[in-house]
Parts: structure tokens; sequence; C-alpha cells
């Protein structure tokens, strides 16, 4: 049964398109012809959902599939989850309207540590039960869907999660889930139990099924059944480009443009890097399949701007022979091309050729730390000549401002180590400046390592304390510094993040109880106080605070002992200095004495923070593995750390060998770097075999020659007026939205649209008059103005071809171009509105006498008389407040030229007062509706109403039935 959301997108929701699935690509696919109904849920609000292509991919995969049905379901801002809490209405999918529980799998994307939290909460908008073991015990949830969750941080480390999830789908689903497809709708038809199905889905290598695990208590888990595998298998697929085109919403994206994987999974092997772990081995995608998907979808979509997508785009070796290919075929287009953080090291000329086009964007690159020594241990494979000849190329190619991403807190890290980043960018500021003058611009971010599963450096991590010392020395060295904006990570996000991320299944109580206490949307710095908060005494509760104490002061810190060895060294050549000092200078000795026990102090206090770092690795075999002290006040003592102790996702086999990761943590002890192994001898990290295949590495490609930029064709030699409307749910998109879905529409439709000049031209479409949102029209008005002459009803069935149907198309003419356009002319506009008596002013105490009427107050409403009074009264005065806050007093009556009844009807409803009737009306104006603000609004209207009335008035419903043009 659909849910009546058009009753729930009232005034107070912002952005209620959001909400309606009915963009370009939406599926729509028929709801009885499906034997198994999918919704996969973004956990984030809809402009970051939707505009995410694993999961625009998923979703065209899932219903390209015979009988099977998928749905979209997103995070609701809070306006709209507070509404339907107070309405006790479910959660519903966009596309059907349906509540979430009349599917038979819902499936979230968790790729964030802190993002179950927004899980839970959509989970309690849709009435799902929280937990497996209540959806499976409470008899009235037998018919509950099953929830899956899929994604990053799923398939790192599902275990603080593992309460919550039916089962967890582990890597790539582009085949794993048309899988898991087949065995529902198996399972539906010979009627299994929810145990027996999930026994079967749990046979699918890639499939997790947590209940059929229990965890040791070393966090260790195993299997409690004989049926299932001990270790779960990560899955591997080949990207697919052509179902990258897909949805194309109405309102604006995070990413508001079509994207495209060229290359899947990265060896470059930094150390720090979980996804480039987690998605070996790399798969270039066919060059010439590339090419086709963002023509094709690029036509499809009517997007201005496309995005090639990898972990290391400029690791794609034949990107600049696919970028020029592309870039000459849309030449004519005005099209853009962006790519994601790219390796600096490989930024050429022949990248910069195809990046860009009229509205050239920003570039990004991540040198991550900010010495040569640093950079090695992580391996990062880049030297300060390969950092600074990429950055020169970017000034010699046009670019004044450069985003650069750096991580302090890694380990091994010195303080010489965090000044170096500031060293860095002073030094590039130096040696890269603009027409020889001018300094570049340097926006940073500066963030905090979080260990992650599966990576060398999963065994380490640094305490708050330390991160916040080494954030306050970057803020003194770059104080004063022009010309740099630089950003920090919030240090109480870092250390919940790692506690969350490293943990086990005992942190499902906390994530439950932080969700309770009002966490959600926790990426977003606006939630973090309230998200901290909440974190913070859901723990305390748990009684896990032990634990979270030790992720504060740096749990598992390898480097301890070395650093323990290094403070002894500095000391006692610190000691021998201060006795030679104290020989020469006895007459000081009172003062060094006191010295020595301000440094002895200090150097306790720093032991205790551990805030002292090695300064040199010695190149020994053997790991310190010495026990890690016992943390004050702490209940549990810290046990000794091993390399070979168990981990909570020992039992994923993600491909990588654990054994491989201790070796590389022994590399970067002595700074040592890997080869990537995509183009050079094989690392033997153990990804590479049958189950995982095998790294595909395309070559480069020659590379096309140039074919120019874009030039906007200016020419004007053809005006059309459009006579438009906008209903039904169309009236729910906004006019920036409206003017962005014209600016498509006409590129889809591939209509011959003149552009202006400028560095940022823009298609010549002029909307005559910006509609209110939520209001309906049959009388909107749009000026083209073409490049070359097109028959009109050539233009109109072209266009409305591609628009969608409330949005139809009632008028076509052309028109002198040199005569002024729509929005010039027009003077006044007709509206129909509806509006309803609530009962009286002076009752409410809100009695104004000013404008009253001659006639009483009546216990019913008198809309004729009402309106009669507004026609013979001189003077409504309205004080009106300007853009700049300066307020003028305004005749409204002077704007009104026509006011009548066209309808009036009396409803009988109890009211609270007493039981009088509410009266409505149905009332047709006009008024002015000009450029330059002279406007009467329905709001006035209403207002008038109430001033000759003394009666509060309701405004039900506007529509906005022509606009008036003076033609002089």
């Amino acid at each position: 049964m659909a849910v009546k959301v058009e009753e729930l997108l009232t005034a107070e929701i912002n952005q209620p398109a959001r909400y309606l699935g009915n963009e370009l690509g939406a599926a729509h696919k028929d709801w009885d012809g499906a034997s198994v109904r999918w919704v996969l849920t973004y956990p984030e609000v809809y402009e970051v959902g939707a505009s995410n292509l694993g999961h625009i991919i998923l979703y065209n995969i899932l219903n390209a599939l015979p009988r099977q049905l998928c749905d979209r379901a997103y995070l609701p801002a809070p306006d709209l989850a507070a509404k339907l809490r107070s309405t006790q209405s479910p959660l519903f999918a966009v596309e059907s309207r349906r509540s979430l529980t009349e599917f038979d799998i819902l499936g979230f994307s968790l790729s964030y540590e802190l993002g179950a939290t927004n899980i839970l909460e959509m989970l309690d908008l849709a009435g799902i039960p929280l937990t497996w073991k209540e959806r499976a015990t409470n008899d009235q949830n037998g018919q509950m869907p099953l929830i899956f969750a899929g994604g990053q941080t799923a398939t790192s480390n599902p275990e603080p999660y593992a309460d919550f999830f039916d089962f967890i789908a582990l890597g790539d689903g582009e085949e794993l889930l048309p899988e898991i497809g087949l065995i529902l709708a198996e399972g539906k038809t010979n009627n299994l139990s929810r145990e027996a199905l999930l026994l079967d889905l749990a046979q699918i290598p890639g499939v997790y099924v947590p209940q059929f695990y229990d965890m040791a208590a070393d966090g260790s888990v195993h299997p409690n059944r004989p049926q299932v595998p001990e270790r779960i298998l990560r899955r591997v697929a080949t990207p697919i480009p052509a179902y990258s085109t897909g949805l194309v919403p109405y309102v604006q994206t995070v990413h508001d443009r079509l994207t495209v994987e060229i290359r899947r999974g990265c060896t470059r092997g930094c150390r720090f890097c979980q996804p480039g772990m987690l998605t070996r081995p790399a798969r270039d995608v066919e060059p010439q399949q590339v090419v086709e998907a963002i023509e094709q979808g690029m036509q499809a979509t009517g997007h201005s701007e496309f995005s090639l997508l990898s972990l290391s785009c400029s690791d794609y070796l034949a990107l600049p022979a696919v970028g020029m290919e592309i870039k000459n075929r849309l030449k004519d287009k005005n099209i853009s091309l962006s790519l994601p953080s790219q390796r600096v090291d490989r930024f050429d000329d022949n990248i910069a050729d195809i990046l860009g086009g009229t509205r050239q964007g920003g570039l990004t690159f991540a040198p991550e730390a900010g010495t040569q020594r640093m950079r090695d241990i992580v391996n990062k494979g880049l030297t300060n000549e390969e950092l600074l000849r990429g950055v020169k190329t970017a000034v010699d190619r046009g670019w004044d401002k450069i985003k650069l991403y750096f991580m302090i807190g890694l380990p091994g890290e010195t303080d010489e180590d965090v000044l170096g980043i500031a060293e860095t960018v002073r030094w590039l500021h130096r040696e890269c400046r603009l027409d020889g003058r001018r300094g570049l611009n340097f926006n940073l971010t500066i963030s905090n390592f979080t260990p992650k599963p599966h990576t060398p450096f999963q065994w380490h991590s640094v305490s708050t304390a330390e991160f916040s010392r080494k954030q306050k020395l970057l803020k003194e060295e770059f104080r004063g510094m022009r010309g740099v904006k630089v950003n920090y990570t919030d240090v109480r996000i870092s250390a919940m993040e790692d506690f969350v991320g490293r943990g086990d299944r005992r942190l499902g109580a906390v994530v439950r109880r932080a969700w309770e206490l009002g966490a959600g949307m926790d990426a977003w710095w606006e939630s973090l106080d309230r998200a901290y908060k909440a974190w913070t005494q859901a723990i305390d509760e748990s009684g896990l605070t032990w634990k979270y104490r030790k992720v504060e002061s740096g749990e598992w810190n390898l480097f301890e002992k070395e650093e323990e060895k290094e403070e002894g060294r500095r000391e006692k050549e610190e000691g021998r200095r201060e006795k030679e000092e104290g020989r020469r200078k006895k007459e000081e000795g009172r003062r060094e004495k006191e010295e020595g026990r301000r440094k002895k102090e200090e150097g306790r206090r720093k032991k205790e923070e551990g805030r002292e770092i090695k300064e040199d690795f010695p190149n020994s075999p053997d790991l310190p593995l010495g026990p890690s002290p016992t943390l004050p006040h702490s209940p549990s003592p810290t046990p000794p750390l091993s390399l070979d102790g168990a981990l909570p996702w020992d039992h994923l086999d993600t491909g990588i060998d654990k054994n491989w990761l201790k070796i590389d943590l022994q590399k970067a002890l002595e700074a040592a770097t890997v080869p990537d192994c995509s183009f050079e001898g094989c690392s033997r990290c153990g990804v590479c075999g049958t189950d995982f295949g095998h790294n595909v590495v395309v070559d480069a490609l020659p590379i096309p020659e140039f074919a120019g930029e874009f030039v906007p064709n200016t020419e004007r030699k053809q005006r059309l007026r459009v006579w438009f409307g906008k209903v039904g749910d169309m009236a729910l998109v906004g006019h920036l939205d409206l003017i962005r879905l014209f600016d498509r529409v006409v590129r889809r439709a591939d209509l011959p649209i003149s552009f202006t000049g400028g560095f940022h031209p823009n298609p010549r479409i002029s909307l005559a008059n910006a509609l209110p949102l939520g209001v309906t029209s049959t009388g909107e008005i749009a000026d083209f103005e073409l490049t070359e002459p097109i028959n009109v009803e050539s233009f109109r069935s072209k266009l409305a071809a591609k628009l969608p149907e409330n949005i139809p198309i009632y008028k076509v003419e052309s028109i002198d171009l040199k005569a002024p356009s729509a929005s010039q002319l027009l003077e006044a506009a007709e509206y129909v509105i509806t509006v309803a008596w609530t009962g009286s002013l002076a009752l409410k105490g809100e009695l104004g006498l000013e404008n009253s009427a001659a006639v009483s107050v009546a216990d019913e409403a008198n809309w004729q008389d009402w309106v009669k009074t507004i026609a013979q009264t001189k003077a409504f005065w309205w004080v009106h407040t300007t853009k700049s806050g300066k307020t003028q007093d305004v005749n409204l009556r002077e704007r009104l030229h026509k006011l009548e009844l066209v309808e009036q009807k009396s409803e009988s409803s109890t009211r609270a007062s007493g039981g009088t009737s509410e009266g409505r009306a149905v009332l047709r104006y006009t008024g002015s509706c000009r450029s330059d603000g002279n406007l009467l609004k329905p709001e006035h209207i209403v207002f008038m109403l109430e001033q000759v009335s003394q009666q509060e008035i309701q405004l039900l419903q506007v529509e906005r039935s022509q606009l008036i043009l003076g033609y002089g």
C-alpha cells in the first residue's frame, strides 16, 4: 500500500523533490510482475546517495534482470524524519512510495565507520526491528525483509554491526547481488523459513551470515555450524561502464555529473590505505568501453560535466588518449572533464590537456607527508622533485589554486616531519609563482591517521593528545602564511572512527545506544558535538570505557619500545651536557637544578601521553613487540601486543596475506619502499590467483591530435517563446533546479542553442519569472535563442519529447530577436488560490483595525462581502523588507488589478472552540508581477482578507494560471 507522500511534503519540508522518485532514469518496474523486490538504501541524504556510483550501478543491474524489481530509499532529512514520526507514517521507497516493510530485501551501503547510526534511524523510521534476533524471534516479524549491508566498511570489519544485519555482502556486488536474487526467488517459491533461506545464502561466496558465527573470548570469529565456511571470500568483479548511466536528479547533488569508472583497484601499496588493499587486483577498463559509455551517457543524461573515477586515475595509462578522444568527440557540447584526487608524480601536460574545458575545475593532490622519510615509511612512492614538477606543471597550465591532502600521526612521525608539511607548502609557494610574481593559493586538509583493518598499519594508532599537539604545532607554523587555507580533522571523530573501525561484536550495543542518544549524520560537521556526546555516553554506559581510553591513548603503538630507547638516549645526552654546564657555571647550579626537575617532570608527562616518537629506525629484524603499559583507572589490563594475535576480521578472506602485512610493516620500520606490482615485479601480497584474478593493465595508447577547445556559438538566429506548465509533483522542483533541467533537456534534444560569451558560457534560456516552490502553474514562459532557424513545430516536438510529463508545452511562437525578453515585458500574473477561514482574530488577540471592513465578525465566512470590501478599499499598507535589510511601506492595493470569488463552500468540522463551520473559497486575482520586484503575492491577498474580515485566513493551495506580458 502506497504511502501518501504528497501529504507529507508540505511547505515546511526542505527540498521536497528529494523524495519524489521521478528522476530521469528511474525504473518504475511493475510491482506485481516481480518475484523478488529489492530496496537499495543509501544511509545518507538524497544529494549524497543519488550521486553515488556504486548505488547507481547496482540499481541498474538489478532492474535489468527479469522478475527482479529494485527501488531506492535514502536517509530523510531531519524535517521529514520528524514529520514521519509525528504522522506515524513509515519510511518509504521513493519510486513505488511503498513502505520498506513490503519489500523482500533491503540493502544498505556501509562505507563509513560511524554510518551505522544512520542505518538504525532508517530501520526505525520504517518500523523494522533493529537486530536480526528481533526480526527472527518475533512472530509478527515473519514477513520482515532481509536486511544486509555492503560497502567498504562492511567488507573491512562487519563485526561491530553484526547484530543488525541478516547477512553481509563482501566485496564487489555486480555479480554477487544477482546470485543472491536467484536464491531469494527460489526460496520464496519453496516457502523456506528465514533461517533456511539464510543458510542457502551462506553458500554463496561473498555472503557472510553473522548469526551462523560466534565470537570467541579473544575477539576472533568462528562458525557455529558445519554448513558454513570458516572464512568468507571477498568478491571481485570487472567494472561495466555501461551501467554507470543512470539517474539524473532534479535537485543538485554533491556529484552533479556523469561518472564512469576506468580502473578498479590500486596496487600502489600505500600502507595506510584500506581501499588500496581491499580492491586488489587492479582492473583497467577497455578504453573503447569508456569512450562509448561517456559519449552515450552524456547524450542520454544531458549532463555538462563528466568524471573518470578510480582510486588512482593517473595509473590508467590510457587516460590521456581516452580523455582526448572524448574531448574531441564532445568539443561542440560545452562539456568539462573532472578527475578525483590524482597522483602528482604522473600529472603532466598530457593530463592537463584533457582536464576542464570552459569551466576549469580545481586540482587535488595528496602528498600525504611533509618529508621524504615519512613518504617512504607509508610507501607513497613520491619524491620532492616529482611533487615540484607536478605542481609547476599545474601552474604553467593556468591553475592558480591547488588542494593538497596531508596526514599527521603516521607511524614513526617526529615533530620535524610534522613541521615538514608547512615547510613543503612554503617551498612550493616559493618555487611556483604565477606570472613570476603572484603566489599560488593552497587549500590544505590535514587529516588524522586512523588505522584501518587489512593494512600494514592496522597494528598502530596515536593518542588524541598527540594529534592535538601536532595540530597546534602546525597552526603556529602556518600562522601568517599568505595564500594558504588549512582545514583540520576533528580529533574526537578520529578516535571514534578508530574505536569502532577496529572493534568487535561487543560494540553493537554501543552503536545502538549512541543512536538512541541522538547520534546520526555523524560525518557532518554541524552534527559533531551532538554525535561526540552521544558516542561517549554510549561507551560509558557499555562498560567499554577502558577500551576507548586505550584508543585515545594510542593503543597498539608498535614504536613504543623504540621510543623509550630513544628517549633514554636523549636523556643521557642531556644529562651529560647539563653536568658539563654545571662545572663551567657553578654559580648557576641552583637554576640548573630547578631546570632539571622541570625537564624530568616534562619527560614523565610526555612519556605518559606517548608524545616522543623515535627519530630513526634501526635496521633490526626484530619488531618491538613488548607489552603495553597498563592504563591508569583501567578495569581491564592491556594485553601484550602480538602481531600473531587474533583480530576481529581474521575470518574474512580479502586475499591479502596477513603474513605479508607483517612483512610490509617491517619494511615500514626500515623506511623501505615496495614497487607498484601493476607495473613492476610481484609484491607477493597474496591476492593474485584463482579466487581474485590478476592485475589487468591497459597499455598507453597514442594520443589523438587535439581538435581544439569548445568555442561557444554566440550567434542568435532565432528566438522562440514557449508557454509551458509546471503541474503535479513538478511543483516541488525549485526554480534553479528547473533552469538546470531545461539546460539538460536542450542537450538531450540536441537543439542548436546559442551560448553567452565570457569565461563561463551558459545556454541562452531565460525564464520570465521564478515560480515559488510548491506552486503549480499552467502559464509559465521561457525564451530560447538558437544558432540556426528551426521549424517551430519541430522544436516543440523535440523539446516535449525530453521534458517530464508534468511539464507540458502549450504553445511555441517565433519572436523577433530585437524584441524585449519575456522577463522585460512581464507586467502581471493571474493566480487561482484556495483559502480557508479558521477563526476570529479578535478571539485570538490579533485584532488589527487599520484596514478593517465595515462588516461584523460573523460565525461563518462571508467571502463575497470581503472581496467587495477589498475592491472598495484604497490602501492596504505592508511593511516590505529588502535584501539589504531596509524596510519600506508598500500599498498592496495599488498592485491588485482584479479580485473575484470563483467558488465558496462550507465544510462542517468539529472545532476545539465548540463547533462552527470552516468556510473555504476559491479566488482568482490578477496582480503586479514585474522584474523590478513590484509583485503581489498570494500571501498579500491573505493579508488583505484578514484586514477586512478580522478573521484568520489560511492559504491552502496556489496555482499561477498565466503570466501577462505588456507589449506596449
